[in-house]
């Protein structure tokens, strides 16, 4: 790949005796969507952690537009953590602030822009997430899918230049992932921006994904574009795709496993430093 805006070179991570991910090596191909599947507890969620510096590979390197992140100063970490957006699985929203200034809070923390500015660029993003007529509203006062839309204008208000989906349609019915699903294609399009998805659903990397890779057990199968990975022979890969109970993967991968605990006691760690 020519120009990759994500490259992981041999990456390694564990949690004691238990190797979560191991010689993780892949490139991410800029202003395109990619998505990250597999199996619960095959390192998911801990790859996007460690590609946003928050934890830190004990093997490989990581680099963000040809700069290594792994091994550099915290200053210079937040530097380059500042391209990034970031959709969590429940929106991560602030329950005592509405959705005007849950959109808004990270111009208000991270610019100096004035309201005036912040109102333009939040009524902008809400309106791409289709949130216009609901600004004014709590996070408890809306639906786990506008909760959603909200964590996605949120996500994208400070214009960065990759957007992170951790388990995007986690907790909602099919129907509101199918739009969603629409709302991440045009958000795509209309910044051009690069969006990197970890998920489990396989209809809804079908719809979005221009490039797809494949966990399982600590280890990426394979990386490579939408049509190529449909087309592979790989019988993890056609098991997984297919959702399919016969073949390598077993009702243990399926189940929590010990990332499941790793990362619940991770989960509010505070990011990496470095002297």
């Amino acid at each position: 790949m020519d120009d990759p805006i994500i490259s992981l070179r041999d990456v390694t991570k564990s949690f004691g005796r238990h190797t979560v991910l191991s010689d993780i090596t892949f490139d991410v191909p800029r202003n395109k969507i990619t998505a990250i599947l597999g199996p619960s507890g095959t390192g998911k969620s801990v790859l996007l952690k460690t590609i946003l510096g928050l934890l830190r590979p004990e093997q490989g390197q990581i680099f963000v537009d040809g700069e290594p992140i792994v091994g550099i100063r915290t200053k210079e970490l937040y530097r380059i953590r500042a391209k990034f957006g970031v959709l969590f699985q429940d929106g991560a929203l602030f329950g005592s602030l509405n959705l005007y200034d849950n959109i808004a809070f990270p111009l208000r923390e991270h610019t100096h822009k004035s309201e005036h500015e912040i109102r333009q660029r939040v009524l902008a993003n809400a309106e791409m997430v289709g949130l216009l007529d609901h600004l004014q509203k709590l996070p408890g006062e809306v639906s786990g899918g506008m909760r959603k839309r909200a964590g996605l204008a949120r996500a994208m208000v400070m214009e960065p230049e990759i957007v992170l989906f951790d388990e995007p349609d986690s907790g909602l019915d099919p129907v509101r992932v199918a739009y969603l699903d629409e709302l991440v294609l045009t958000a795509q399009r209309e910044t051009n921006a690069t969006f990197f998805v970890i998920t489990h659903n396989i209809s809804s990397t079908m719809r979005i994904a221009d490039y797809m890779g494949v966990l399982f057990r600590s280890n990426l199968v394979r990386f490579a574009s939408k049509t190529d990975m449909t087309s592979d022979t790989n019988p993890i890969i056609r098991q997984f795709l297919a959702g399919k109970s016969e073949g390598p993967i077993g009702m243990d991968e399926m189940a929590d496993s010990d990332e499941t605990t790793s990362e619940r006691s991770f989960a509010s760690m505070s990011p990496v430093t470095t002297n």
